[in-house]
């Protein structure tokens, strides 16, 4: 492969060019996993009343959405990157469509319940229990499938990074892969973060039992200063490199 003549997107060159049966296979996966989150009826809305319960519905769809097209283009931007479809790349791919297919329940539970928190119960919630039991397996179970997923997008581009010399991945590629790994530990980190608070918590807990959601709004903090950080660190060494 000539690297000379590939794509360039912020100093990586893009050696997935071309869309493998993998990645399709990843896609459709994903493409099914949306159709989970959507409002559902047994019938169509007949009436401006139920058209109105759909949308009720809208917020907590579009939460999972972005968590979903999150991780969907984390893999994307993977394929792109390095164009590797190994053994260990289709093992780890697969378990990714495996846990997406997992998660997608949870998600969606946990999206309704904090929809109807953020909107004063405007927002329908799907998640009721009625134990704290209850409440901590529903957290736990969704943060095991957030981590998961994060960790294998973090050991997908750990392999690449392993393969940096076959690949001819230069030192502001190698920056990068090495930043998607943290970042996505970053997630994992939170997800533990997020359980260990939740089996922390006691019946008379009262407004804390909203800590194991709010611990993920973290992340609006974490992932956007370790970005600005990367984006610094890679426009300088692509500055000293032209200069």
């Amino acid at each position: 492969m000539d690297l000379s003549t590939l794509p360039v997107e912020h100093g990586f060159r893009l050696r997935g060019e071309a869309v493998t049966r993998l990645e399709t296979f990843v896609d459709a996966a994903f493409a099914f996993a949306v159709t989970l989150l959507v409002v559902s009826f047994d019938a169509m809305p007949t009436s401006a009343t139920e058209l109105y319960d759909a949308l009720r519905r809208l917020p907590a769809f579009l939460a999972g959405f972005t968590i979903l097209a999150m991780y969907w283009h984390s893999h994307h931007r993977f394929s792109r990157r390095f164009g590797l479809e190994d053994g260990t790349v289709v093992v780890l791919s697969l378990a990714f469509v495996a846990a997406t297919l997992f998660y997608v329940y949870p998600l969606r539970m946990v999206m309704s319940a904090a929809m109807f928190y953020f909107t004063g119960g405007w927002a329908p919630s799907e998640f009721q229990v009625a134990s704290l039991g209850e409440f901590q397996m529903i957290f736990i179970v969704y943060g095991v499938g957030f981590a998961v997923l994060a960790g294998l997008v973090a050991a997908l581009n750990a392999h690449a990074l392993r393969n940096a010399d076959a690949l001819g991945l230069d030192d502001v590629e190698r920056l990068v892969a090495r930043s998607e790994i943290v970042s996505h530990l970053i997630l994992v980190g939170v997800a533990v973060l997020s359980m260990a608070v939740a089996l922390m918590l006691r019946p008379d807990a009262g407004w804390a039992h909203a800590l194991p959601g709010l611990a993920y709004g973290l992340l609006g903090v974490l992932m956007p200063l370790y970005g600005i950080a990367t984006t610094r660190r890679v426009d300088a060494m692509l500055a000293a490199r032209h200069a």
